[in-house]
């Protein structure tokens, strides 16, 4: 019987392609985690990682593995909570991204009220850099948010890349400065678009600023600009600028989640994870180019 422990030891090495992020994620010493492949590699008697200096990648039978890895563990957690007795109670206080909301959320969370009905869940959409400041303010209990890749606040849930995309690509000129189509501060995908273009020297004006993703696409979607999103997560409606329209790259972003200054503990721990898992679904995913 593969062990559930080690499984989540290997989900995470998975999705973070990393040993050391891996231990930083789950609290454990990356010994600890390089400890825990090895024996689930024994009880599958299977290779399931190859790891390098530089980098770490699954088999196939890696690859196999994942799917069993969450059916296993999301049979467990229902076991776990059905023979526990109690069922939680309580408030959460969550706050997201909207292009978090507008993707994975509804059924995540459709899912959370359903396992959890007496847990009132409050629900803040904003931009990432405005749910840092709430959950430093003690207004929320957890966060799921960007951060730029290099920056250690946050437990990563996974990282896509960064693109330009529009309704209608003719709305760029060569000649004219980039019509950009962004948040306002404080945002993370904002600063980035602007740090890329200044270094490039590409001129550039904003002609909308949006406060919601909704209004972002509206805009894009009536050809008066381009706008910045994860790959992943892409509105419908809108698609990549192709290349050749002289426009930067953009690089990655990543996802995080981020606790009060409390340990998780009922609710907060319980989206937490299950957060942690869909993120894992969504890597993979957006690896395999479905």
């Amino acid at each position: 019987m593969l062990d559930p422990i080690l499984l989540r030891t290997f989900l995470a090495v998975a999705q973070t392609r990393s040993f050391t992020q891996a231990a930083t994620r789950l609290g454990l010493r990356q010994s600890t985690v390089s400890q825990h492949i090895r024996k689930l590699e024994a009880q599958a008697r299977r290779r399931l990682l190859i790891r390098d200096t530089h980098s770490v990648a699954t088999t196939a039978d890696g690859e196999a593995m994942i799917e069993f890895a969450q059916s296993i563990l999301a049979a467990t957690e229902r076991a776990e909570h059905y023979f526990a007795g109690s069922e939680l109670r309580g408030r959460l206080r969550f706050g997201t991204s909207e292009d978090f909301v507008a993707s994975r959320l509804p059924r995540l969370l459709r899912d959370f009220v359903r396992a959890h009905p007496r847990v009132d869940v409050e629900l803040t959409v904003g931009l990432s850099g405005e749910l840092y400041q709430k959950l430093e303010r003690g207004e929320l209990d957890l966060v799921c948010a960007k951060r730029r890749p290099g920056e250690e606040r946050g437990r990563l849930v996974w990282q896509d890349r960064l693109v330009w995309v529009s309704g209608d690509p003719r709305c760029l000129d060569a000649a004219a400065p980039v019509p950009l189509i962004l948040y306002p501060p404080p945002s993370v995908t904002r600063e980035i678009a602007l740090a890329a273009l200044e270094r490039h020297g590409r001129p550039w004006r904003i002609v909308c600023t949006s406060g919601s993703l909704s209004g972002l696409r509206a805009a894009a979607l009536a050809g008066l600009g381009v706008t910045v999103v994860a790959a992943g997560l892409m509105p419908p409606g809108l698609a990549e600028v192709a290349g050749g329209h002289g426009l930067p790259d953009l690089g990655w972003v990543e996802f995080v989640l981020l606790e009060a200054a409390r340990a998780p503990r009922g609710p907060a721990a319980e989206l937490a994870a299950a957060i942690l898992v869909s993120g894992t679904q969504l890597q993979r995913t957006w690896e395999s180019g479905a």
